[in-house]
């Protein structure tokens, strides 16, 4: 632990410490601290930063923290805590975001199919938040459909994942020649052709309807996306190299 910038330790501790607390308060803690659908009832301005320090189990906030710690400190190393910590909050804010904006497309899709037959918004989100579905709305809108809008109406995004392919995506820009060692297969790949395969594999996996579990895969592309925007913005006016500290 000595090794490890001093930022990096506190991130991991205070993660640590989220994930423990959240084992004993159950769903409270959950609903009040993971991140809600933006028009759901339970949504509250401060989840967009609670979230990222929410892990929804064990595996989760392990492989979360390693890529944390392995990515994030030369970063920090060479950034200073302040910069870091901007780019690092700014990045899952981006991850943030553009998973918002999917399950806002996917919602107003179902709304759209049944606006035109007499039903409100506010009466969609009764039905969405209550999930018993009038048979009179299963007229316009498969219930496979209005069941997909449930789902996304009262899910809850979790995890710093975001965050860190913001990080992992500086990590690439900065040091693109670094071989990293993949588990599966176990063989060395360069940082720079390893973060885009993991960005067009969340791009798969988010446009198909192949899953690899409760992942949300445009939250990690958001949270690539806005790390990209701001390190080629730094680095076209020359602050990549400047420390924040």
């Amino acid at each position: 632990m000595r090794t490890i910038p001093e930022t990096i330790k506190q991130l991991l501790i205070i993660n640590v410490l989220f994930f423990i607390g959240s084992q004993f308060l159950g769903d409270f803690s959950n609903d009040l601290l993971a991140l809600h659908y933006f028009e759901n009832d339970k949504f509250i301005v401060t989840q967009v930063f609670t979230h990222m320090f929410m892990h929804g189990n064990l595996y989760h906030i392990i492989f979360n923290m390693i890529g944390l710690w392995m990515f994030g400190s030369p970063l920090v190393q060479m950034w200073g805590k302040n910069k870091f910590l901007f780019f690092y909050f700014s990045a899952g804010l981006g991850a943030a975001s553009l998973q918002l904006f999917v399950y806002y497309l996917e919602i107003q899709s179902v709304f759209s199919l049944v606006e035109p037959n007499g039903v409100s918004f506010e009466t969609l989100k009764i039905i969405l938040s209550e999930g018993s579905y009038n048979p009179s709305i299963l007229q316009y809108i498969s219930e496979e459909n209005l069941t997909s809008a449930y789902s996304t109406y009262n899910t809850t995004l979790v995890g710093a994942s975001g965050a860190i392919y913001g990080v992992l995506v500086a990590f690439a820009f900065s040091f693109p020649n670094s071989e990293l060692m993949l588990l599966f297969p176990p063989i060395p790949i360069k940082a720079k052709f390893l973060v885009p395969g993991l960005i067009l594999m969340d791009l798969f996996f988010g446009f198909s309807s192949f899953s690899l579990g409760p992942i949300a895969h445009f939250a990690h592309v958001g949270g690539a996306l806005s790390g990209f925007i701001m390190v080629w913005y730094w680095r076209r006016n020359q602050f990549n190299g400047n420390r924040w500290n």
